[in-house]
């Protein structure tokens, strides 16, 4: 028999209000956005807000379903704790000094990450990568730091105001591996008093924006490649598991099934016994 705790938990998560939870939070963004226009939030200021209190009552009850339905074990999952995170700061008074916390609100969007389930996939992929990109954010620290050495006692004298410090240099270092200005703004004026430093920035360049930042790209896509293969892996070992107790309830059925046709046999046998 189906209680009423499952009876919430199959309501509330099912597709359905999934999907209504779903077309709030994307209508919430936008009405958002909405009041930050002066001219809409003027005319329309009491109806954003009145729509903006529908909706975190709507979430507030999209949880507390979720906690009666699953008790201690909502925590378990990741996913539920960040709703009740985002779902519990818009809750938070927003009035006198912390007034500024009504900016938070629009944190409600991010829910669209647990939501969708696409979204979430690439988010689970990219803290799969967390470890790897660790890995290749002490390499460019270590490339940095040799540079921002490097280029300290070379140019530091001469460029005070980009290389007169590590600090200095590391920040100049980070504009040009951005390439943001790197030529005509650091560079060249470089090259006018240093026409060999050219040997210095080319190669930090090709190392950083083209080789090292490149490995992030690389460690992303191997993390979902191999977050998809392990979704695929479980969805073929629930396949399974249906397969076997399928073959388990067709093996019932068969014995059942012989051991009917046997019983029909020595009942036809006991009649053909009588009528002789």
């Amino acid at each position: 028999m189906i209680t009423l705790r499952e009876k919430i938990g199959t309501f509330v998560e099912g597709p359905k209000v999934q999907g209504f939870v779903l077309a709030l939070i994307i209508a919430n963004a936008i009405t958002l956005g909405l009041e930050t226009v002066p001219s809409i939030a003027d005319a329309y200021g009491v109806w954003l807000r009145t729509f903006d209190q529908f909706v975190i009552i709507v979430f507030v009850f999209e949880i507390l379903g979720k906690l009666i339905y699953r008790n201690w074990r909502f925590f378990l999952n990741g996913w539920n704790v960040f709703d009740f995170v985002i779902v519990g700061i818009a809750l938070i008074p927003a009035s006198g000094p912390l007034a500024v916390l009504r900016s938070l609100r629009i944190l409600r969007t991010l829910r669209l990450l647990s939501v969708v389930p696409s979204m979430r996939r690439v988010v689970q992929a990219l803290l799969a990568a967390i470890p790897g990109i660790g890995s290749v954010c002490l390499l460019i620290l270590l490339v940095f730091y040799v540079s921002a050495v490097i280029s300290t006692k070379v140019f530091g004298a001469d460029f005070p105001a980009w290389f007169g410090s590590i600090g200095k240099s590391m920040y100049t270092l980070f504009q040009i591996m951005t390439l943001e200005s790197w030529s005509m703004g650091i560079v060249r004026p470089v090259l006018e008093v240093f026409p060999a430093a050219w040997v210095f920035f080319i190669p930090f360049i090709l190392i950083t924006s083209f080789t090292v930042l490149n490995l992030f790209i690389g460690i992303v896509v191997d993390a979902m490649q191999t977050q998809h293969k392990q979704e695929q892996q479980e969805i073929d070992a629930q396949i399974d598991a249906q397969t076997e107790v399928m073959h388990a309830d067709n093996a019932v059925l068969e014995n059942r099934l012989d051991a009917l046709i046997t019983e029909i046999t020595e009942i036809k046998q006991l009649l053909a016994e009588r009528r002789s």
